[in-house]
């Protein structure tokens, strides 16, 4: 992110902020004055949710935004997942998708990937809903 921002938290929210997370009492809004990796508590994916492809891609770089002591790990995983599902995927929009995230990650804009990722949720659970029907009964995901 860049210059400065204004964010509006509710009493008990949370935010991570460069690896540390906050957590306030009342409601309250932070100006953060230079850039900052941030991630706020209504955009964090809980690893039990991370159960289609671009969910889990999603809490992979999710994971570089909250624990920036292990972006190196995360990054290996984010890249090997990112090139799995540019070869599954045939959905255009998906494939346009993962371009432009990819793009946002080699330019450190890992909130706007995510933000892009979530984008993408209705289009994938209709592309899974539709290779879900194509299988035999006992082979479909719940």
């Amino acid at each position: 992110m860049t210059g400065h921002l204004k964010i509006h938290l509710k009493a008990n929210e949370r935010i991570f902020i460069n690896g540390a997370v906050l957590k306030v009492d009342r409601k309250v809004s932070i100006c953060l004055l230079n850039d900052v990796a941030f991630l706020l508590e209504s955009n964090v994916l809980q690893q039990e949710r991370a159960t289609t492809p671009l969910r889990q891609l999603y809490f992979v770089v999710q994971s570089m935004l909250i624990d920036p002591q292990s972006i190196a790990l995360a990054r290996q995983i984010y890249e090997q997942l990112h090139r799995e599902l540019i070869a599954t995927f045939k959905n255009l929009d998906i494939l346009e998708g993962l371009v432009e995230i990819r793009g946002l990650i080699e330019r450190e804009k890992a909130f706007e990937a995510l933000k892009r990722m979530r984008a993408l949720y209705a289009i994938e659970a209709e592309v899974l809903a539709t290779a879900n029907h194509a299988l035999p009964a006992h082979m479909q995901v719940a």
